[in-house]
């Protein structure tokens, strides 16, 4: 497998893995491709973190990242890294494809001067990438601690002795509509339930004390 920078040529091409990828998986449907669509032009978005995974030939994974904030009590703001959407070809996951993709990118974040990444997802696929809770770095999110935000310090005491407030980009705010619209150009699929789609709604509600 051979890791590099996403190209302009590639883009139609990820935003079709995406969909495969993520399709009923959250929710019925999905809006990811949408969303990878309109980050690459937003400008939190961080074209050298914009990777792709190469194998027989073909792309079968994408990574992306965007610029967001921890701010502290006393008004210090510091800018960090997030990534998503994170996706893998579904014939090709269970090969430690994204696993991959993390571990290159956590590298060259590192090398561009960035120290933390932080994310909300499923804590299952991620705290074996080294994501803790953000509890334990006391990082909350609209004052709560929520279970699907993860924190990964890329140099280990980044955080220590504050406490922080998760600001995500504007660039995340998406409407549905033009969701609509961009997914009509695509293969259509049919939106229906996936278990996972319950583990989406526990995760996403569900908060630490």
């Amino acid at each position: 497998m051979n890791i590099r920078n996403e190209e302009e040529c590639d883009y139609r091409k990820v935003e079709e893995l995406t969909k495969k990828a993520f399709w009923n998986v959250n929710f019925p449907g999905c809006n990811e491709h949408y969303l990878i669509h309109v980050l690459r032009n937003h400008e939190d978005f961080v074209p050298e973190l914009d990777l792709v995974a190469i194998e027989d030939d073909k792309i079968v994974g994408h990574i992306a990242y965007t610029k967001c904030k921890l701010i502290s009590d006393d008004g210090t703001e510091k800018v960090v890294l997030t990534f998503g959407p994170l996706s893998v070809d579904p014939d090709y996951q269970r090969r430690g494809i994204g696993k991959s993709l993390q571990k290159y990118s956590f590298e060259k974040a590192k090398e561009l001067g960035y120290d933390v990444v932080v994310i909300l997802g499923n804590p299952e696929n991620y705290v074996t990438s080294g994501f803790k809770n953000c509890k334990k770095y006391d990082v909350d999110f609209y004052n709560t601690y929520p279970v699907a935000l993860l924190v990964k310090e890329l140099v280990e005491g980044t955080l220590k002795g504050e406490k922080w407030h998760y600001e995500e980009s504007p660039a995340f705010e998406i409407n549905e509509k033009d969701v609509e619209l961009f997914d009509k150009d695509f293969d259509q699929m049919e939106p229906g339930y996936r278990v996972s789609q319950e583990l989406f709604s526990i995760y996403s509600n569900a908060t630490v004390n």
